[in-house]
């Protein structure tokens, strides 16, 4: 009677047990076939930037090309003549008064700096220190730059 007994279990078991194994494999596949939608959809959204940044360096690139073109047209614009000479000759001569101001004033506040602090009893090196700074410094520097460097470099690219 046990026998019978274990028999029926044993059979009901090793039965049951290709069912189990099944259901743990179809669980198993479902968890993979996740996993891997799972991977496809962080793959589409990498793509998706990825194509988004060429887009817009595209975009970059067309309006940088427009505003490098429109600077030509104003700067080309600037060279032609009116035809009207009182406004050519005026127009001529703006950069130039503009500049030597800027200079003039700039010569004007430096030294009234130096010789303001002489008169309060500083020191001549003390107050030549206070009147030049290292911001003085940097403008000299990128002035002779622009009027040496510059000057070198379009004669060495004729």
């Amino acid at each position: 009677m046990i026998e019978t007994l274990l028999g029926g279990l044993l059979g009901g078991a090793f039965r049951l047990a290709p069912e189990v194994l099944k259901w743990l494999d179809r669980k198993g596949e479902r968890s993979h076939e996740l996993a891997m939608q799972d991977k496809a959809l962080e793959f589409e959204k990498l793509r998706g930037a990825q194509r988004m940044a060429e887009i817009g360096a595209g975009a970059d690139a067309a309006w940088n090309t427009g505003a490098v073109e429109a600077l030509r047209e104003a700067v080309a614009a600037q060279g032609r003549t009116s035809g009207v000479k009182w406004a050519d000759a005026l127009s001529t001569t703006v950069r130039p008064v503009v500049t030597y101001l800027f200079v003039l004033m700039y010569a004007g506040v430096k030294l009234s700096t130096f010789v303001g602090s002489v008169q309060s009893g500083v020191g001549f090196g003390p107050a030549l220190l206070a009147a030049w700074s290292e911001a003085d410094q940097a403008l000299l520097a990128g002035i002779l730059n622009y009027w040496f460097l510059n000057r070198t470099l379009e004669k060495g690219l004729r």
